[in-house]
């Protein structure tokens, strides 16, 4: 019986949020050692499915580095990084594209269909999605950066009950298929969708105010104090392109970012459904 009112009073605790987030979009970015663990991967993909049950409208955007890498050296492909930076030239984004849109994302995919979900798989070419030039930075060779988004082709399926996977591979003018940052890739589909929230699933606890102490978390954080701690140093260099994506989707129109651990079982629905809350939120 114990059991059983914990459990009521869980369904209770949750009642207001799912009341407050029906009908909302929430981009979810998708990647780490989560994606690596079968348990969690199950973990995630249920909180998706419930999320999409209850009429909150889940988007999920993936990366896949670790598995381009493990690829890469199957294939006898040396990777090259430049400042953390994939060096991606022919070869190599053949791989890219085969590994995130035949691989993740389709694994992605089956595994939310399985659980009772309605997922589709996208890259950046479908629906003319990511439109997308070059970076600057020329040794990069073909990694790209945001021109545009066209979000009609997420809004058509978010309408007819769908969970739409989203690959970050876009495509420039002239046709050419390109690498792009998966969390540059969530902040601007999480723009282009105006979302209630954009949540970024990692390996750590959150924004730490001091990185060698996992209790140092920070719950809530200003942009204004986000920059702050980044012109200190304080800001670790893995969390550098979240953190600029946090703050490019808040200006955008996001009313709130969230940086979770992927790790923790069921964290979405930690985050999103109870007083609690896990990691930390960022907002304007």
């Amino acid at each position: 019986m114990e059991k059983d009112l914990k459990r009521a009073q869980t369904l209770v605790e949750a009642l207001p949020y799912i009341r407050k987030f029906f009908g909302k979009t929430i981009v979810i970015k998708y990647g780490g050692k989560a994606w690596k663990d079968e348990d969690l991967k199950r973990n995630i993909a249920e909180d998706i499915v419930l999320m999409r049950y209850v009429g909150i409208k889940p988007v999920v955007v993936h990366g896949g580095g670790e598995a381009i890498t493990a690829m890469m050296k199957k294939l006898n492909i040396k990777p090259r990084f430049i400042d953390g930076n994939r060096v991606t030239d022919a070869d190599t984004m053949e791989v890219v594209e085969m590994v995130l849109v035949g691989k993740v994302n389709k694994e992605i995919v089956s595994t939310l269909n399985q659980l009772g979900g309605k997922a589709i798989g996208l890259e950046g070419k479908d629906g003319g999605l990511i439109l997308a030039r070059r970076v600057k930075e020329e040794k990069l060779g073909l990694v790209g950066e945001i021109e545009e988004i066209n979000p009609s082709s997420i809004q058509v399926l978010e309408r007819e009950g769908f969970i739409p996977v989203i690959a970050p591979v876009g495509v420039s003018r002239e046709g050419e298929t390109l690498n792009i940052n998966a969390d540059v890739v969530a902040a601007g589909i999480a723009k282009s969708l105006k979302a209630e929230k954009l949540i970024f699933l990692t390996d750590v606890k959150g924004i730490l105010e001091d990185v060698s102490d996992e209790n140092s978390l920070i719950s809530t954080l200003s942009i204004e104090k986000m920059n702050e701690l980044m012109r200190k140093g304080k800001i670790q260099k893995g969390m550098m392109t979240k953190v600029r994506a946090c703050e490019e989707a808040l200006r955008g129109g996001v009313n709130k970012v969230h940086i979770i651990s992927g790790k923790i079982p069921h964290s979405l629905l930690l985050e999103i459904f109870t007083d609690r809350g896990i990691g930390t939120q960022v907002v304007c």
